[in-house]
């Protein structure tokens, strides 16, 4: 139970991430979604756009160990993990 609730958590990490880097390109820039990311990739910022996303990831966490559920927040963290780990490679 436990690889798996760390699995679920892993991919509610990784969504909200793209969630929150969606919401920002949206918001934040006057590009629709694929012509942004195009842009923000030339520009070399998308690993930064990747890291502001992951912000979201703080406010899930928060919620799951306030409702204890632990190892689903440990997945959580793992993403955000993988995420910086791979925004030194973007």
């Amino acid at each position: 139970m436990n690889k798996k609730d760390i699995l679920i958590g892993f991919i509610v990490g990784i969504f909200t991430s793209l969630l929150g880097s969606y919401l920002f390109i949206t918001f934040f820039t006057t590009f629709d979604i694929s012509t942004g990311i195009q842009t923000i990739k030339e520009q070399g910022y998308l690993g930064k756009v990747i890291t502001l996303g992951t912000t979201l990831d703080l406010g899930v966490f928060l919620i799951l160990l306030k409702k204890n559920k632990e190892y689903i927040a440990r997945g959580v963290i793992l993403a955000v993990i993988v995420l910086a780990i791979s925004t030194l490679f973007i």
